[in-house]
C-alpha cells in the first residue's frame, strides 16, 4: 500500500493520479490518494476516471474539512481482461433474443 499526497496541485490531480497508478503501483497493490476538495466536483471526476482506467476504488471519503481520500487497488490486465470478456458474454445472448424476437 502506497500512500501519495496531491493536495498541492489544487484541481489539477487526476492526470497526476493516474500516471501515479500507472508507474507507482504494481498489479493488485492500493493506493490512497489525498487531494484537496476545492470543487466537490472532483470527488466524483476523479472516482470516473480511476473506473475508466478500469481500476477499482475501495474507498471515497472525506479526510477533514479540506481534504479527501480515494482508495485504489490497480486492477491486473488478467482481471480487466476477464471482466471485458465476461461482460460481452453476457450481452451477446441478450442481442440474439432481440434479433429473433424482431424477425418474428
Amino acid at each position: 500500500m502506497k500512500r501519495f499526497d496531491l493536495r498541492h496541485l489544487h484541481n489539477d490531480f487526476c492526470a497526476r493520479m493516474g500516471e501515479l497508478i500507472n508507474t507507482e503501483l504494481m498489479q493488485g497493490e492500493v493506493g490512497i490518494f489525498l487531494f484537496e476538495i476545492d470543487d466537490f466536483s472532483n470527488v466524483a471526476k476523479s472516482a470516473e476516471f480511476v473506473c475508466s482506467m478500469g481500476h477499482e476504488v475501495m474507498n471515497s471519503v472525506r479526510f477533514n474539512h479540506r481534504d479527501w481520500t480515494l482508495v485504489v487497488r490497480k486492477s491486473s490486465s488478467q482481471m480487466s481482461n476477464l471482466e471485458s470478456i465476461s461482460q460481452k458474454e453476457l450481452q451477446s445472448p441478450i442481442s440474439q433474443e432481440s434479433a429473433k424476437v424482431g424477425d418474428e
